[in-house]
């Protein structure tokens, strides 16, 4: 069907559209409040459109859209559809890990402190986010060699003999039948309070607990125990002196820091929680043309807190914007409201403190993906290779068999500092029989020449072989007058070293 005559049948509701380019391939998602109204825009001559909404305009063969009940769906969709198809013509986060907490399973009769990297509904106290993970790591190694709590997994229906973690003082055993009794619960529950306030940051709360503890055991001629409360305090506060404390004030906050220069930008947030940073992570984004920093900050965030985690009640951003159905859509998956701190202003001078902090912190993590070790590799590699071109994307063949079945090609793709593994490809070998690697090569090579893309061509290809296998390659490439350059490189074998094979010279460098 025509573009002009599908437009005609868009209905004016909200919901999220896919353009298409060649090949069905998805090339952009949107969202809009008025289906018919955002796609009419696009197609319309009198349209002011930016350069790269032009440029994608002009790849566009179809379209497709989903309607949805209100813009809250439509951008939770939009964001699913962003992260399944990667269209080019979207900002893209590099980013499928789930961050790791710490869970404390207060639904259980004894609770555990344990790690987690899904936030779910069961009833636990989570705490997060920790990245990097070492954070994580040290928080809980303090915390199972303060407070005796226990680290096992085991079903406590049935009682049994206690582990080295009780004779070393670091659990206190309810496993065990002589130490389940309602007063072990009690002191057990009081164990697992101070964690929670320790997780917290409720410092005052949990020293004055702990004091009266103290006092009690203390009053009550119970000193081995008072005094292991006293040496758990002692163990606090030196912790507490070592800890990056921005502001108490700030209580639980992101900060998004943006540092940008033309088409690239570099985003840092910091996660603080109860005015400590635990995490900070940082993400360089690239194709930005046309891209407004309002824009850049909504789509951010949309990816971003699209994963299953805890959302603060307060976010900081460097610039201002139209963030409404952000700001609804955070709120609602937290279950309480999320206030967006846009650009804050000498009033708020904790928040604007650590969004100066965030914002140096993007700018020196810029610097750092411009100026990295692979760009001296790869000069390396385009002198070794007499390339033509520093090359940005650098794609590699192989192929694999088992006597002769089974056989597969594989191809896997370096661009810009990093393994696009979203990229890589798995080819089942259909036309050759026997073992004839040559074969094999040329056709895994020609299959994946057929459906490159101009804006996924490699400046380099590279060939796990020798020259039978580059010829094959290179057959294979000719009918598509590519402007790739290719090598071979045979490992080393029979005392011969690594060699490198290049086109149009009979002899191994």
């Amino acid at each position: 069907m025509e573009i002009k005559k599908k437009l005609a049948q868009v209905p004016s509701s909200p919901g999220i559209y896919t353009m298409k380019g060649v090949k069905e391939k998805v090339i952009y998602v949107g969202k809009a409040k008025n289906l018919k109204n955002r796609l009419k825009s696009y197609f319309q001559k009198s349209s002011s459109l930016d350069a790269r909404k032009s440029a994608m305009v002009r790849e566009v063969r179809g379209f497709d859209y989903i309607v949805t009940g209100n813009e809250l769906e439509a951008l939770v969709l939009e964001s699913n559809f962003i992260k399944r198809f990667k269209p080019k013509y979207n900002i893209i986060l590099r980013d499928d890990k789930n961050y790791p907490y710490l869970r404390l399973t207060i639904n259980e009769d004894w609770p555990r402190l344990e790690t987690a990297r899904r936030i779910t509904k069961d009833g636990s106290l989570y705490f997060g986010p920790f990245v990097p993970a070492g954070v994580m790591w040290e928080t809980l190694k303090f915390i199972r060699r303060t407070f005796p709590l226990r680290t096992c997994k085991y079903d406590l229906e049935k009682p049994f003999r206690p582990c080295i973690q009780y004779q070393m003082g670091r659990c206190l055993a309810p496993c065990a039948d002589d130490r389940r009794k309602e007063t072990d619960h009690k002191r057990y529950m009081e164990t697992v309070n101070e964690v929670r306030l320790f997780l917290q940051g409720e410092k005052k709360e949990l020293l004055l607990t702990m004091q009266d503890r103290m006092q009690k055991f203390s009053d009550e001629l119970r000193f081995e125990e008072a005094a292991g409360l006293r040496d758990r305090i002692k163990a606090l506060e030196k912790a507490w002196e070592t800890q990056r404390v921005i502001s108490h004030e700030l209580g639980d906050i992101d900060v998004i820091g943006i540092y940008r220069e033309n088409q690239e930008a570099s985003i840092f947030i910091l996660f603080v929680r109860n005015g400590m940073v635990i995490g900070q992570n940082d993400f360089f984004l690239k194709k930005l043309n046309g891209i407004n920093n309002s824009e850049l900050s909504a789509s951010f965030i949309e990816l971003f807190y699209s994963k299953e985690m805890l959302i603060p009640p307060k976010v900081v951003l460097p610039f201002k914007g139209n963030f409404e159905t952000q700001i609804l859509w955070l709120s609602e998956k937290r279950g309480k409201p999320v206030k967006f701190l846009c650009a804050p202003k000498r009033a708020d001078k904790e928040e604007t403190k650590v969004l100066k902090m965030a914002s140096e912190n993007a700018y020196h993590s810029f610097l750092r993906h411009k100026d990295t070790a692979a760009n001296e590799v790869i000069s390396e590699l385009k002198n070794l290779l007499n390339l033509k071109t520093t090359p940005q994307r650098i794609e590699a063949i192989d192929v694999s068999n088992i006597s002769g079945s089974e056989a597969v090609g594989a191809l896997i793709v370096w661009e810009e500092g990093n393994f696009i593994k979203d990229d890589y490809r798995l080819f089942k070998i259909k036309t050759v029989k026997g073992i004839d690697d040559f074969a094999m090569i040329g056709e895994v090579a020609g299959r994946h020449f057929k459906n490159l893309t101009a804006d996924k061509l490699p400046q380099l290809i590279l060939i796990d072989g020798g020259m039978g296998q580059l010829e094959s390659a290179l057959k294979a490439m000719k009918p598509f007058e590519l402007p790739v350059e290719i090598a071979a490189i045979a490992k080393e074998k029979d005392g011969k070293p690594d060699r490198i094979f290049l086109p149009e010279k009979n002899s191994a460098q």
